[in-house]
């Protein structure tokens, strides 16, 4: 585990944006269980490019929302003002980046919505799901197993 750097402005600002974009249909559970797991992967240190909040938030493949072609990365940039679930994540992101807010995770670096079922997650098993929200170890994940080989048919020359 590395020693977390103090939290920025910036890196409170992208974090509230990825947990709106992500989960404010969710349940306030889930929301903090997604800053939990930006802290998770910030404490564990193992991808040197992330070494703040904003890194890990807009990581590829992390959360959808930053790929330009995901229709929430539009909303991003047209958050209401006074919206009220925006103001819930902030705050969220607040505790989460000041050190502040319990993990209910347990540990969980990965993560899908319940709805959708990533070929990385076929056959492995959550640690835990919150507020439809599935999370897991990522040193937890195993290989799926190998391909059965495709049957050959072999041909007899004829004699």
């Amino acid at each position: 585990m590395t020693k977390l750097p103090p939290p920025r402005a910036i890196d409170i600002e992208i974090l509230a944006m990825t947990l709106w974009a992500e989960a404010a249909d969710k349940p306030v559970r889930a929301i903090e269980a997604l800053a939990a797991l930006v802290m998770n992967r910030l404490k564990a240190g193992r991808d040197p490019d992330a070494r703040h909040i904003a890194a890990i938030c807009r990581a590829p493949f992390l959360f959808a929302c930053w790929n330009r072609r995901d229709p929430r990365h539009a909303a991003l940039r047209a958050i209401p003002p006074g919206d009220a679930a925006f103001a819930i994540c902030r705050r969220i992101a607040q505790r989460a980046a000041s050190g502040l807010l319990p993990d209910p995770t347990g540990g969980a670096t990965l993560w899908h919505d319940a709805a959708h079922l990533p070929a990385w997650a076929v056959g492995q098993a959550s640690i835990t799901e919150i507020g439809g929200l599935c999370f897991y170890r990522a040193e937890e994940i195993t290989a799926p197993p190998p391909r059965a080989a495709r049957p050959v048919l072999v041909l007899a020359e004829a004699s």
